[in-house]
Parts: structure tokens; C-alpha cells; sequence
């Protein structure tokens, strides 16, 4: 969200105000200045004073503390200048403090680029960091070790299917958050594509916050913000701690492709390559995995199942699965699809490049090549304007060969012809070349259940392939 920022010289406190747990709900309150904010996260199948008894009091609260202190980072949208921590104080370490700065400078690039304000390093903490002594925690060897999360996309299905055709047991999570509107219609969403999958278990999580969908920009005039902001998965992987610990699983898994890595724009005046998806990249796997396992709980592994390989692998491998495509879900406008949003826009356009035409147009209705709200974000996904969309896609080359693709079976719109008139031909073999690519070495796959993972994602290269030659051949009958 954006608007006008005032100017202001006063300076800003981020305080951790108080906090609460019940059975099934970790409840937070900051304050910012005068202005106070609250965050409740509910669990259907936790008991955190259980999860105190087992592992102490201590433990469990310094997990409440991370938990608070990760969902604490959207705050940073306000500027503030000072982090006071609260009681919580007793739990800020350095390796905390570093682990913590590194996630917020990365996620914030695009707030700093937003906004102008290429020095903008977060609060200074308030306290004096402790001994970073405390004991890791350990988690029990449960049913099925991996918790993979479903956030009702192609992405989770295409993990969820990895993992069952590998034969590997795994349990699903699904989180709902008001900032994406009510919460039943969220979890109605995934769950109707939970049952394409064949989960152990499914948990769920809900997050009611008050901050990311409030009028704080325009109605208070203290702020120099443009924009709000916050660390959605590195927030989820502590939050999710209690349901690892309670259930023993030992690996999470993400469905984060190698799309991620790469950023939207590159910032002159820093030369930063800005990537809105910083925390769905490998190098945030690898900070998150070092602090996790180094300083929280010992044996907790978190990977993206999907990082070896890029966006049109995952849509080739969706194919397989052609019967749970209408379940998807990947709006975070308005579920399941607004059609007129950059996001809407790129899973239409690989939709209708990959998978059969008549099913994404059963889905959509609608040709979104034509919708008049879609030309600057096509423009924008095929680079032919300043930066990519600010928006969980895939790269420019991904999205021209997927027009490519569009264009082959026949497809027109009026971004059809913008593609034709500027872009022209693509180098379809050198882009499928790149693009099914598999390197499990950008990837913290576990070892125990990496084979037969890669084995999939490399199947699915020759299946690509196949296609296309199929769409070609189609393409010459109906010249």
C-alpha cells in the first residue's frame, strides 16, 4: 500500500509492549510513538502450555520472543529509530541481533527503494545484548518429519505431489492472515486443494493483525513512509516452531523456486539488486538454516522443495496434475483471482503457455491479454519498462517464453500484439535450455529424501520438452 509521506524530525520508538498465550493463541502488542498495534496467532493443533511442560517455561517463551520479534519487523515501515524489546529483553543475544538485521535489511530493500532512503539501517536496540548461551532445543521424531506448507498455489501442489510420488510421509500447514482478508475463505481455499493431496495431517494457523491492512499512512501525519511492509516468511517459519515441536517434524519445506533469487530492478543509486522476494531466495534459506539450527532447535531443517528448479519446470510438472489446477489459488487481491493484478496476470499467461487452453480458460473466463488494467503489467512482466512487477514471479526470459508459447497455439490479445511488435521471436530451445535446468546444489533439500526429489525435476525436462514439439508441430498444421 502506498500514499504521501510527511516529513518529520521526531524520532520513533518501536516498543514490545506486552504479550499473552492461551491454549491455542500467542497473542502480541507493540506500540509505535503514541499509535499501538496487535497481532494474535492461533493454532487448531498446538497446547503451548503443554509445550511449556515438556520443554520449560524459558524455552518456550524465548520461541514467543522470536516469533514476537519477526512479526515485529512490518513496524519498520513507520521508521522508527529505537527498538525497545520489553521483558523480552532477556532473550537479545548478538547472533539474534545479526540474524534479525540481515533479514530486515533484505526484506526492506524494497521498502528502502520505495521509499527512497537508501540508509535507512532499522532501530537501534535499546538493550545490551545477553549471552548467547541458552540450551537448543530438540525436536521429537514424529510420524512425518516434513511440514510442508500450503499456501494454495501451483507451487504447494507441485511440492505436495513431489513429495508423495517420492513416497516421503509429510504433514501440510496452511496459514490464513487478515491482510489477505477473512480468514475462512483462505482456509476453505487451500483446503479444496489439500484434497488433490495426500497429507498425513493437515494444521492450521490462523493470524489476525491489525497493522498491515490499517489507515495508518493516511491518517497520522508523523510517518515519512510511502509504503507498508512486512517479513511474511521468515515470520512463518518461527511461528510454525510450536506445531514442529508439538508434532516432531524435523524438516519444513517451502515451495520457493529458483525464480526467486533474481530481483525486479536493479537501483542505480546503490547498485542493489532490489528482489521483493528476498525471503523466498536461497541465500535466506541459508541465514534462516544457520540460525535456526545453530540457536533455536537443534535438529530443525527448513528448505524449499522447489529451489533447485525454475518457474517453468513447476508449471511443466503441474501437467501431471491436471485435475487439481482449478483449486489453485494465487491472488492476494482478491481469492482465488482478481485478473487484473501482475500476479493474476503471470499464472494466467504460464497457465495458458504450459497446461491445456480450454482448462485455464474454464478457470479464468475471462482473456486477460485484453483486460485494460493488464497491459502496464504484461509491459512491465516482459521487461519493456523500467523494472519487473514488485510481485512473486519469474523472470523476464520465463515470461517471454511463455508468450512464445501463447503465440504457438494461437493466442491474440492486445498483449499478444505488444509482444509480436516489440519483442518478436524468442530462442525457444536456448530458453527451455536454461529454464529446465535442475542444480540441487542451490537447494538444502535434506539428503535422506534429495534423490528422488531431483529425479522428478529432472523427468520433467524431457516432458517439457515433448510438449512444445507437440505445440509446434500443431502450431505448422494450422499455419
Amino acid at each position: 500500500m502506498k500514499h504521501d509521506a510527511p516529513a518529520t524530525g521526531r524520532s520513533l520508538t518501536l516498543t514490545f509492549e506486552s504479550w499473552n498465550r492461551a491454549r491455542r493463541q500467542l497473542s502480541m502488542v507493540w506500540r509505535v510513538g503514541d499509535l499501538r498495534f496487535t497481532t494474535s496467532f492461533w493454532y487448531d493443533s498446538v497446547d503451548l502450555p503443554a509445550l511449556e511442560a515438556t520443554y520449560g517455561r524459558q524455552a518456550m517463551e524465548r520461541i514467543y520472543f522470536h516469533i514476537m520479534a519477526y512479526e515485529g519487523l512490518k513496524l519498520c515501515s513507520l521508521r522508527p529509530d529505537a527498538i525497545d524489546l520489553g521483558d523480552f529483553a532477556r532473550f537479545h543475544t548478538r547472533s539474534f541481533e545479526a540474524a534479525w538485521r540481515t533479514t530486515m535489511q533484505n526484506v526492506w530493500q524494497q521498502w528502502r527503494y520505495e521509499n527512497d532512503d537508501p540508509d535507512y539501517a532499522g532501530p537501534t536496540f535499546t538493550s545490551t545484548p545477553v549471552a548467547d548461551d541458552f540450551p537448543l532445543l530438540t525436536a521429537p521424531d514424529g510420524p512425518a518429519k516434513v511440514l510442508s506448507f500450503c499456501g494454495g498455489g501451483k507451487d504447494s501442489i507441485v511440492a505436495l505431489k513431489l513429495l508423495e510420488r517420492a513416497g516421503i510421509p509429510h504433514d501440510s500447514f496452511v496459514y490464513s492472515s487478515s491482510a489477505y482478508g477473512m480468514a475462512e475463505p483462505q482456509h476453505r481455499l487451500s483446503n479444496k486443494l489439500l484434497d488433490h493431496a495426500t497429507p498425513e495431517r493437515r494444521h492450521a494457523q490462523w493470524i489476525y493483525d491489525d497493522f498491515m491492512d490499517s489507515p495508518v499512512l493516511q491518517l497520522n501525519d508523523r510517518y515519512r513512509t510511502l509504503t507498508l511492509t512486512a517479513a511474511e516468511t521468515p515470520t512463518s517459519l518461527m511461528a510454525c516452531l510450536p506445531i514442529a515441536l508439538t508434532h516432531g517434524h524435523q524438516a519444513i519445506s517451502l515451495g520457493h523456486e529458483r525464480s526467486a533469487d533474481t530481483g525486479q530492478v536493479v537501483w542505480q543509486k546503490t547498485g542493489e539488486d532490489i528482489n521483493h522476494q528476498w525471503g523466498k531466495s536461497f541465500a535466506a534459506e541459508q541465514v534462516f538454516n544457520s540460525y535456526l539450527a545453530g540457536h533455536l532447535v537443534s535438529n530443525y531443517h527448513y528448505f524449499s522443495l522447489l529451489k533447485p528448479i525454475y518457474d517453468t519446470a513447476i508449471f511443466n510438472l503441474l501437467r501431471r496434475d491436471l485435475n487439481a489446477v482449478p483449486a489453485t489459488h494465487s491472488c492476494n487481491i482478491d481469492k482465488p483471482w482478481c485478473k487484473r493484478c501482475p500476479k493474476c496476470a503471470y499464472v494466467w499467461l504460464n497457465y495458458m503457455a504450459w497446461l491445456p487452453v480450454d482448462l485455464v480458460r474454464s478457470i479464468f473466463h475471462d482473456n486477460l491479454f485484453d483486460l485494460a488494467e493488464n497491459q502496464i503489467h504484461f509491459r512491465q512482466l516482459l521487461g519493456l519498462e523500467d523494472q519487473l512487477p514488485f510481485e512473486c514471479i519469474g523472470q523476464r526470459d520465463e515470461v517471454r517464453l511463455a508468450f512464445e508459447m501463447c503465440r504457438l497455439k494461437g493466442l491474440t490479445g492486445k498483449a499478444m500484439d505488444v509482444f509480436k511488435a516489440e519483442v518478436g521471436r524468442v530462442d525457444v530451445d536456448g530458453l527451455l535450455d536454461r529454464y529446465l535446468d535442475v542444480a540441487p546444489d542451490l537447494s538444502a533439500i535434506p539428503a535422506e529424501i534429495r534423490q528422488p526429489i531431483i529425479a522428478q525435476m529432472r523427468a520433467v525436462a524431457g516432458e517439457a520438452r515433448a510438449y512444445v514439439a507437440d505445440v509446434r508441430a500443431a502450431a505448422l498444421v494450422t499455419a
